[in-house]
């Protein structure tokens, strides 16, 4: 589905339900507030749950959790930590929501379009779900970056080099 189609709660847990057992590393799962723009490339798939945005990323973060195939590395937007409560009441409330929520995770902050850019590249080739939440506050999305749940970058890195080190010797 290309186009925002309105769910219900029920209904956009059971779609990622659905959907994250056929992604993998290299896929994203976005937890986006109401503002989130409907981006037009065919990878992407944008739902509209009628729902509180810390419940969301909570409902994201324990589906991923309980995945043994994925992990996430875990990306907010650099600006939120610099906006003033006077111009978004709520935000302090949010970001202390947020970091308890995320305790534990791998959080990674980068510039809004640095995460977006990394999100249309990964879009040409590999599917993104974006659940876009009734959250009226600015730069709240959280971008979950699935990787392999059972590999990780240090065993990746020694394969590489026991592969290189065999092509030599041959």
């Amino acid at each position: 589905m290309n186009d925002a189609g309105s769910v219900t709660q029920s209904e956009w847990e059971c779609r990622l339900k659905n959907v994250l057992p056929l992604f993998g590393h290299r896929n994203w799962i976005v937890v986006a507030d109401s503002a989130y723009p409907l981006q037009a490339k065919a990878g992407i798939e944008t739902i509209l749950a009628d729902a509180d945005q810390i419940d969301a990323v909570s409902a994201v973060l324990a589906a991923i959790t309980a995945a043994r195939h994925v992990r996430a590395n875990v990306y907010i937007d650099g600006e939120l930590a610099l906006i003033d409560e006077n111009h978004a009441a709520g935000i302090g409330e949010y970001r202390k929501q947020l970091e308890a929520l995320l305790s534990g995770s791998r959080v990674c902050q980068l510039p809004h379009d640095e995460i977006i850019n990394r999100l249309d590249q990964c879009a040409q080739v590999f599917r993104i779900l974006i659940i876009k939440t009734n959250m009226t506050l600015p730069y709240v999305s959280v971008f979950f970056e699935l990787d392999c749940g059972y590999w990780n970058a240090d065993a990746e890195q020694i394969l590489r080099e026991a592969i290189q080190s065999a092509t030599k010797n041959q």
